[in-house]
């Protein structure tokens, strides 16, 4: 699949992606929430684990990275 780009969050709210490199067998994350600037660019994102519901922040630019994330689930 195409990777979110950063400018539409409401695609990205919700949306599901798996993690390349899976720690505590966290694979699995919901994007629950998003942090934009006032000028409507998002800054980071808060994704929760669907298996341990434990939730980080990361930079969107992350999800881009093809090495690290997919969107969707695997």
């Amino acid at each position: 699949m195409s990777p979110i780009t950063p400018t539409n969050p409401k695609k990205l709210r919700n949306s599901k992606w798996t993690s390349l490199h899976p720690e505590n067998r966290e694979k699995h994350f919901l994007i629950t929430r998003i942090e934009q600037q006032k000028n409507g660019e998002i800054n980071h994102c808060q994704i929760q684990a669907v298996l341990t519901k434990r939730t980080f922040l990361i930079n969107v630019s992350e999800l881009n990275d093809k090495r690290k994330w997919c969107h969707g689930w695997l």
